[in-house]
Formats: structure tokens, C-alpha cells, sequence
């Protein structure tokens, strides 16, 4: 699918994150190495918003194809969203942006917190920690996480990021979909001169 693509950066050592990538790139691009670096979302630890926590990801897509020289970089980042109704909801995002610079955006993972790690999130705690103090844990980010925790392990975090990456990798593995206009309602679709 991905035969131009050698090596991909991911800007994250977590191993969800990194795991969710391999797993995706073994099918799409079988031959790519796959290759963590840390590198820093620009944004806070704990992002709030779906704008702030695609800014996250876009910068560590960047950040890390631009210090590996990659042919690839890809970005996750979580963060949560204020819902109209009181509650607080996930969100993920991941961002994956090629040589040329151009960003494509897959996501979100959205799933209402209980109102105890809701708490703790606007108290100024990371989504992971509240989990690690719900649940008596420790780094619950870097395994299950909220996910696989609140769903009682039927969707794991890792799973979960694996859709994401590859909704951000559509352009990049089905490039002659994306060069398409629709120039009126009654004319046929086609390649874009």
C-alpha cells in the first residue's frame, strides 16, 4: 500500500501509542521501520478541547518526522472536552503528516468520564492519573488506559488508537481519492486536472 514509505517517526515513546502505529503500518506499509523519539506537543499536559488536543497531535507528527528525517511522522495525543450537559468526555487525535508537509487529522475517541475522574481532570489532574487514583494504579496511560478501564477491558487503548492512526493515514494510502472535485451537482466526479 505504503511502498514509498520507509520510515515513519512517531512523536511518543508510550508504548499504546508506538504499538498502535506498528500495528497499523504492518499491513498499510509492511516494509517501514517504525521508530519512537519524544519530542513536545506544544500544548498542556492535560489538553482540553478537540482543537487543543489536534494541535498536541500535529506537533508531535511534525516535530518528529523533521528529527528523524522521516518519511513519516504521526502524532496521538488525548485530551478531554467540556460537555454542554456537566460531564467530560475523551478525546484523541492522531495527525499524520508526510514530507511535503501536508497534515491529515483521524479521530476521536469519545467517551463520557465518571464524575469522580471528571473531578480530578478540572482540578488540574492528567486524565491518566485520575484513572491511576480510580482505580489504586499506577501509569494506567501507558496500558489499558481510560479506555479499556471503563469499558471493562472490551476496547483496549491500544485498539482504540489503531482506528485513529488509520483514519489520519486515508489521504496517504488512498492519495486518488483526494485529488477528486465535484464541480456541480450534476456532473460526474473525477480527477481534478
Amino acid at each position: 500500500m505504503l511502498s514509498n514509505i520507509r520510515l515513519v517517526a512517531v512523536g511518543s515513546t508510550n508504548p499504546v501509542k508506538v504499538g498502535a502505529v506498528r500495528a497499523v503500518l504492518e499491513t498499510a506499509a509492511p516494509d517501514a521501520t517504525v521508530q519512537a523519539i519524544v519530542v513536545p506537543s506544544g500544548v498542556p499536559d492535560q489538553p482540553i478541547g478537540d482543537a487543543q488536543t489536534i494541535a498536541g497531535a500535529t506537533a508531535r507528527a511534525q516535530l518528529a518526522r523533521e528529527a528523524l528525517d522521516a518519511d513519516l511522522g504521526i502524532g496521538i495525543e488525548g485530551g478531554v472536552v467540556e460537555c454542554e450537559d456537566g460531564s467530560l468526555r475523551t478525546c484523541a487525535w492522531a495527525v499524520s503528516v508526510g514530507r511535503d508537509g501536508r497534515a491529515s487529522v483521524g479521530g476521536s475517541l469519545a467517551m463520557q468520564l465518571p464524575p469522580i475522574v471528571a473531578d480530578g481532570v478540572r482540578n488540574g489532574m492528567e486524565l491518566g492519573h485520575a484513572m491511576d487514583r480510580l482505580i489504586g494504579a499506577h501509569d494506567t496511560k501507558r496500558g489499558l488506559g481510560a479506555v479499556g478501564i471503563l469499558t471493562a477491558g472490551l476496547v483496549d487503548r491500544q485498539r482504540a488508537y489503531e482506528v485513529l492512526v488509520a483514519y489520519a493515514l486515508a489521504p496517504v494510502l488512498t492519495p486518488e481519492y483526494w485529488t477528486v472535485r465535484r464541480v456541480a451537482a450534476d456532473t460526474e466526479i473525477g480527477p481534478h486536472p
